[in-house]
């Protein structure tokens, strides 16, 4: 079990897009009505895919930090670690990925940015060996 206390009520196991993350999460849709708001809970060592939210017009994505340790990576970047009260603007077309510390719980709300012919392409995961270097 967890060891943080979080804010939103944890989600069921994320096993509709259990192939794009490396451990385990947990999702919780808290809101459908004109922002789609998720309460995204990654078990200590998770963290998704490499992906890009494509939009033909606005869309990216926000990420509103709530409880544990995590980071965020935009490809050709450092990863920057991420705690309670971090916010993360991640405009439309930059690859990046997110997830817990290899330590830590770490729980986000996902905001998508309402926009024009949104897609997300999920990619490759995180190099293993990058990812055990960030502390």
């Amino acid at each position: 079990m967890s060891t943080i206390t979080e804010v939103f009520p944890r989600g069921e196991a994320n096993t509709a897009y259990a192939q794009y993350f490396v451990g385990n999460s947990y999702l919780k849709l808290l809101s459908s009505e004109g922002v789609v708001i998720a309460n995204v809970s990654f078990e200590p060592g998770c963290r998704n895919n490499w992906h890009v939210h494509h939009a033909s017009r606005g869309g990216g994505q926000i990420l509103l930090c709530t409880a544990g340790r995590g980071w965020y990576q935009e490809w050709g970047k450092p990863a920057r670690e991420l705690r309670m009260g971090d916010v993360v603007n991640i405009p439309a077309g930059v690859k990046h990925w997110h997830g817990a510390a290899k330590n830590s719980w770490f729980v986000h709300l996902a905001v998508e940015v309402p926009g024009e012919g949104l897609r997300n392409e999920w990619l490759e995961p995180v190099n293993e060996a990058d990812y055990n270097q960030l502390a």
